[in-house]
């Protein structure tokens, strides 16, 4: 096994890993904290975003987005190489669809949350604003780590 092979088998199970929060936020999290009610919902929402900051998730989050932009820049340098195209458009998909996204989106989403008073008028707005617009950047962030998934096993595969 190569380093690059070993590389892209961290890859595809970092990104599996990361695919699975994401759905889990898209498919049921999100909907049972907005079920919960204000201000326990939001007041959840806000000890998760802290949390997580501290947890194995951010180590997790960067270092496989480091893993997967190499694995791209490699693809770049020698497009010829088996598995290639299926690495370029797995990292771009996950560097692009969920690093990016992350930043632009959901973490911005997530500080204005953190200012607002769970039991106030201005908390009762933000949190509708952040459920419209959170669960869309995450749906975004789900998909293309789905997709970087099933690109990486591709390479692997091509790679034989």
């Amino acid at each position: 096994m190569t380093i690059i092979d070993g590389l892209l088998w961290f890859t595809m199970l970092g990104v599996g890993v990361m695919a699975g929060v994401y759905f889990t936020f898209s498919a049921f999290a999100m909907r049972a904290l907005d079920a919960i009610g204000l201000p326990a919902g939001m007041e959840a929402m806000q000890s998760i975003n802290r949390v997580i900051v501290r947890s194995v998730f951010l180590p997790l989050f960067f270092t496989t987005s480091v893993a997967a932009a190499v694995l791209a820049v490699v693809a770049l340098l020698d497009l010829s190489q088996p598995g290639a195209s299926f690495l370029l458009a797995g990292g771009a998909s996950y560097v692009l669809g969920m690093f990016v996204v992350t930043v632009v989106g959901n973490v911005p989403l997530n500080n204005a949350l953190e200012t607002a008073a769970a039991d106030s008028a201005e908390g009762e707005v933000m949190w509708r604003r952040y459920m419209k617009s959170w669960v869309a950047w995450n749906h975004v962030r789900t998909i293309a780590c789905t997709l970087s998934m099933a690109l990486h096993v591709a390479a692997l595969v091509a790679r034989g």
